[in-house]
């Protein structure tokens, strides 16, 4: 089975991944995490900057744009029926503008970078965090390998 991604674009960027490319690195996470047995919804939606700095400060009380937030739907879907609450992944906000900065920033290029903020906001949604450094060390060793499995760089090496 696998992700089926629903995406929208709501940046002003036109050069952004697509729904296919969102699926394949989707599919990675679940693949890595034996959880690739049954078909899941994820929605994808590219965010402006000021998009994004809005549900920051209103689901993280932080100013400012992020790269990507995750929107479990996890406790959103107690007490509905069991399929539902199987197959929904949760959404995911992706400042476009943010990625781009960062990948020119950090010299990677801009897919390498896309594949690393949706396999990061996957892992988060499969109950992954980054508070405690010894929960941060094992996502980005997780991380590493998912993009390492797909051609792309250690996203974390100078």
């Amino acid at each position: 089975m696998s992700v089926i991604v629903e995406l929208m674009n709501a940046s002003a960027e036109s050069a952004v991944p697509s729904q296919t490319e969102f699926e394949l690195w989707s599919n990675a996470v679940l693949q890595e995490l034996n959880q690739s047995e049954q078909a899941f919804e994820l929605g994808v939606r590219l965010v402006s900057a000021d998009e994004s700095a809005e549900l920051n400060q209103n689901f993280r009380n932080k100013q400012g744009p992020t790269n990507v937030l995750s929107f479990s739907y996890t406790d959103a879907l107690i007490g509905a029926p069991a399929e539902a609450q199987h197959n929904l992944l949760g959404d995911l906000a992706i400042c476009s503008r943010v990625v781009i900065h960062e990948a020119q920033e950090q010299q990677k290029t801009a897919t390498a970078h896309w594949a690393h903020m949706t396999i990061h906001g996957m892992l988060h949604l499969r109950g992954y965090d980054h508070q405690h450094d010894s929960e941060a060390d094992a996502m980005e060793k997780l991380e590493s390998k998912i993009l390492s499995t797909l051609g792309y760089p250690h996203p974390y090496k100078d």
